[in-house]
């Protein structure tokens, strides 16, 4: 059934892969963006997106004007790697979505899937001002009206992902046969799940959500297998062809360090879903793009 979906995080990655494909299914697309946003991820589909400004947006008006909003998918966020303040890292990742469920509750907005991470909401301040939210999620969805369905997204990859990821970094230095890419031991081990797979479990669980029992559901979504940060290096070598030389061993673990992430994707695959991409298929959809661009 065709829905009217407001999305955040449109530019980005993830919410670029998830505009597209719901204008694929037939659904309208709102999206909330800054001003100073590039539109490059979405350039094909700007014409068939309604875009507003988050500076100075009055929420409640927003809803008011785009009479009914089904349903909201928040996938903008900021993880702290760019040298930004506690409050900067606040305002995005609990004050901003938090406005944004308080009006679209008051709304009626039936729907409101969060993008939340698996880290410990101690390990720093992005993963604490997320798991934040989750509380206020939790919150609205067992004294309101609002159906809040939240997403523990593991390591999600794919083309024209940002620079600053672990992934996109390796792949790219590979590609470019830099001399030397220091790495850890790298025997910690993460889900590595590609993007398509992760556009798919969003739009099952936003069909789903009305079907819930509970107000509130929670989804790990990842491959649902763990693999070594060395074995995935020296899988994107290899596929690569790369003559870099990868030094493991020649950085320390970082302080507070995950050893092992791996999703229990049980629930999402008892609602019918599944994983297309394994980490090979995946890394050579990436890989062919990159060298396209080099």
């Amino acid at each position: 059934m065709k829905k009217k979906i407001l999305v955040t995080g449109v530019t980005g990655f993830l919410g670029s892969h998830l505009a597209k494909a719901l204008l694929a299914e037939g659904h309208d697309v709102m999206a909330l963006k800054r001003k100073s946003s590039s539109l490059r991820r979405v350039e094909s589909i700007a014409s068939d997106i309604v875009f507003f400004d988050i500076e100075g947006l009055d929420y409640d008006n927003l809803f008011r004007d785009c009479w009914k909003i089904d349903a909201i998918i928040h996938t903008a966020t900021c993880y702290g790697r760019n040298n930004e303040s506690v409050s900067d890292i606040f305002a995005a990742n609990t004050e901003f979505p938090l406005r944004l469920l308080d009006a679209g509750n008051r709304a009626g907005v039936d729907v409101f899937l969060n993008t939340d991470t698996v880290l410990d909401k101690y390990l720093n301040l992005y993963a604490l001002s997320k798991n934040q939210l989750l509380q206020w999620g939790r919150f609205f969805s067992m004294h309101e009206k609002i159906r809040f369905g939240n997403i523990r997204l593991e390591h999600f990859y794919g083309p024209d992902d940002d620079d600053t990821k672990f992934s996109t970094y390796v792949i790219k230095s590979c590609l470019n046969n830099i001399p030397e890419l220091k790495l850890t031991p790298g025997v910690q081990k993460r889900d590595f799940i590609y993007i398509d797979d992760v556009v798919s479990a969003y739009l099952l669980l936003l069909e789903k959500m009305d079907g819930f029992s509970s107000p509130f559901v929670e989804f790990d979504v990842g491959s649902g297998h763990a693999l070594s940060i060395r074995e995935f290096v020296e899988t994107v070598h290899r596929l690569a062809m790369s003559k870099t030389h990868l030094d493991f061993g020649a950085l320390p673990y970082r302080e507070g360090e995950v050893m092992h992430s791996e999703a229990d994707i049980s629930d999402l695959v008892a609602l019918g879903w599944h994983c297309r991409y394994d980490i090979e298929t995946g890394l050579k959809q990436v890989i062919e793009q990159e060298r396209g661009l080099l």
